[in-house]
């Protein structure tokens, strides 16, 4: 897997990454999912200068000026909740792409500290042959993405596929890398070094579903 890690760049991006850390900012939930889509929008941009493009013409007032514009196939999938104001963010970039949305959450079957990730709901259209950009705010311990690549299987094999994440941790961007192929890229804003009991990015922000759109209701 190819990570851009730009927490190792000084940018904008490192202002909007703390703030959505700061406790006392994250109170402001609409603050807060307008700072997860500002981090979509760079984070996009960042990974647009990587997409195939083609020369394309085009009628000015005055004349035809030729321009390079993408050329590639897109399907945007986002992991629900959390990824909505991300998916947003990537969209008011990529507003042409077509869009997939998948529910996948922990559960916990004991009420303790270890979990599952189940798949519930996924709407897709084909991706055979086309890029995928797999939106996940958190990339925890990776459990996640697996499973909805695995979701995925049955819509078809991408041609690329490019992750773009808020923050990650170690163990869940070791995994992932394990179970992705080795040409998808990695697009996030901030690595943490490790995970709590209960598998949180630690320090983390929290959790990111519940600072856009208050606790999950059971």
């Amino acid at each position: 897997m190819i990570i851009h890690d730009f927490s190792k760049e000084n940018s904008l991006l490192n202002q909007f990454i703390r703030e959505v850390r700061d406790t006392s900012i994250q109170k402001d939930s609409m603050r807060f999912r307008r700072n997860v889509e500002r981090i979509g929008e760079i984070l996009s941009y960042e990974m647009s200068k990587t997409l195939e493009y083609k020369a394309k013409s085009v009628t000015t007032p005055l004349g035809l000026k030729t321009v390079n514009i993408p050329n590639s196939e897109i399907v945007l999938c986002s992991i629900l909740r959390a990824g909505i104001p991300l998916h947003q963010g990537i969209l008011n970039y990529f507003d042409g792409v077509e869009n997939a949305f998948v529910s996948a959450y922990r559960y916990h079957p004991n009420g303790g500290d270890a979990f599952e990730v189940n798949v519930k709901y996924l709407a897709s259209p084909s991706i055979e042959g086309k890029t995928l950009i797999l939106a996940d705010p958190m990339l925890a311990t990776g459990k996640t993405l697996e499973n909805v690549l695995r979701a995925l299987e049955s819509h078809g094999t991408p041609k690329q596929i490019h992750i773009i994440s808020i923050i990650g941790a170690k163990p869940g961007i070791e995994l992932t890398d394990m179970i992705f192929p080795k040409n998808t890229h990695l697009w996030i804003a901030a690595v943490d070094n490790a995970l709590n009991e209960r598998g949180y990015i630690v320090p983390g922000l929290g959790d990111a579903g519940d600072l856009c759109y208050g606790p999950r209701l059971d």
